[in-house]
């Protein structure tokens, strides 16, 4: 699993991936949080919180993550190195964890920059320091497990296809519906207890619920097995 990881950080900065990926998203929350006018502006709110980034970074992250993914598998299929790699001895699950957590760490490696953001606002708090510090380490929290969501759908999705377009479209909309569909399809219920079951299947509930500094080991489980489920379907999926 090391090996695969190691390979895989290895391509992503060998190349300018990482370093576009992780410059895209930190120019972009910058400019919306600190530079454009508008609701996510921090200096125009008159508020000392950091709501407009966790606002912004699950839409930016659904771009940025399947980007990420879309070459993990569908890359060595495309070259044929895939069958290269099944000849070495690594199981099918060392292989998908590997790449898996390779672009999880990415993904992680984007948002600590941000913490910058976060002392920042402290320091401009009047007084200094008035800043809800629980609800920004939960949604902080909440933003690192949405995603290993996200780079566990994207890494599925490399796995059905050889073109990495195909599978950069198939992760950004199995994203999309894991994090706005399960919202949508709230509206066509009418029972407490229905809308309830269906908005928890969507990741924006857990992500919300985590977001207000208390962590529920039922969001954690959520965010886990999820996950999971996604690393199994690829597993199934490169064995069959």
């Amino acid at each position: 699993m090391f090996s695969i990881l190691k390979k895989e950080l290895s391509t992503f900065f060998g190349t300018a991936t990482g370093y576009i990926v992780i410059g895209i998203f930190l120019l972009l929350t910058a400019l919306f949080l600190w530079v454009i006018p508008g609701e996510f502006n921090i200096l125009m709110s008159g508020y000392a919180n950091l709501d407009g980034l966790f606002y912004l970074a699950p839409w930016l992250f659904l771009f940025l993550c399947p980007a990420v993914t879309m070459r993990l598998f569908a890359e060595e299929k495309q070259t044929g190195t895939w069958e290269l790699i099944q000849t070495k001895p690594f199981s099918k699950w060392q292989i998908v964890s590997g790449k898996f957590s390779a672009g999880w760490c990415l993904a992680i490696l984007a948002l600590i920059p941000t913490l910058i953001y976060y002392f920042t606002v402290l320091l401009l708090a009047e007084p200094v320091g008035n800043v809800d510090s629980g609800a920004f380490w939960g949604s902080f929290l909440g933003l690192i497990f949405l995603a290993g969501i996200y780079v566990a759908i994207g890494t599925f999705a490399s796995s059905l296809s050889k073109n990495q377009l195909v599978s950069f479209i198939l992760a950004l909309l199995m994203c999309f519906f894991m994090y706005y569909g399960f919202d949508v399809l709230t509206s066509f219920f009418t029972s407490g207890s229905s809308i309830e079951i269906v908005e928890n299947l969507g990741i924006s509930q857990h992500y919300g619920s985590i977001g207000r500094g208390v962590i529920d080991s039922r969001d954690l489980v959520y965010f886990l097995t999820t996950i999971a489920l996604f690393l199994l379907l690829t597993v199934w999926k490169i064995r069959k």
